[in-house]
């Protein structure tokens, strides 16, 4: 299990890098952006932590490049910064991070975090049927079902609410929505999104509900 950390604080890094060792991880530090990327094309990694302060190419923009190549698009990828404004948090999950840290952290919550994403990505990595109450999505029949009836979606409405489901209960950006299932990314086009949300609620009748909005966000399925 590697874990790559990019961070230009050379006393961060190296605790970071000793206590996922000691935690049984495999894990690189790197304090720039060029040796990350050199290290991702010879070996990919099962993680990755970016701090957002960085000299030269920031930690937003390493996500933008991350998610926007098709090798790298669904790597799981938090978010380490040492501002508490909400506004990092939202840049990062907007971007498509899967999660973020606040500095100064603990090392035992640092730890119990990458678990969690580990544990999360590998689930989702093996699910094949999702379902919340009376709707039921099924990844190898590419079908949707409510009440046992098949709901008919185009293409872009079964990848909309697959990746919902595979996001269950964390709240997904429009952004992010846009890179993972339109595969670009442009501020101007969230509307896109919500156009597809609202005809994707009315095919699911009832089960609608479940797809919930968060204001000045995005969306999650609980």
């Amino acid at each position: 299990m590697m874990i790559y950390y990019v961070e230009d604080e050379l006393n961060i890094r190296e605790l970071v890098i000793y206590t996922l060792r000691s935690a049984g991880y495999e894990a690189r530090g790197f304090a720039d952006s060029g040796t990350f990327f050199e290290a991702v094309r010879e070996n990919m990694p099962e993680l990755v932590l970016l701090d957002i302060m960085l000299p030269g190419e920031d930690g937003i923009q390493i996500l933008k490049k991350l998610r926007a190549a098709e090798n790298t698009r669904h790597l799981p990828i938090i978010m380490i910064t040492a501002k508490s404004a909400e506004f990092d948090k939202v840049s990062g999950l907007d971007e498509g991070a899967d999660d973020y840290i606040t500095k100064p952290f603990g090392m035992v919550e640092f730890l119990a975090r990458v678990r969690a994403l580990l544990r999360r990505t590998k689930a989702h990595e093996e699910k094949t049927v999702f379902t919340k109450e009376n709707l039921m999505l099924d990844m190898k029949k590419h079908s949707v079902t409510v009440d046992g009836e098949e709901v008919r979606l185009t293409v872009k409405e079964f990848d909309l609410l697959r990746y919902l489901f595979q996001n269950q209960g964390a709240v997904v950006s429009r952004n992010q929505l846009l890179t993972m299932i339109w595969g670009y990314h442009y501020e101007g086009e969230t509307r896109t999104v919500d156009v597809h949300i609202n005809t994707l609620r009315q095919k699911l009748g009832g089960a609608g509900q479940f797809i919930e909005t968060i204001r000045g966000v995005g969306y999650r399925i609980l």
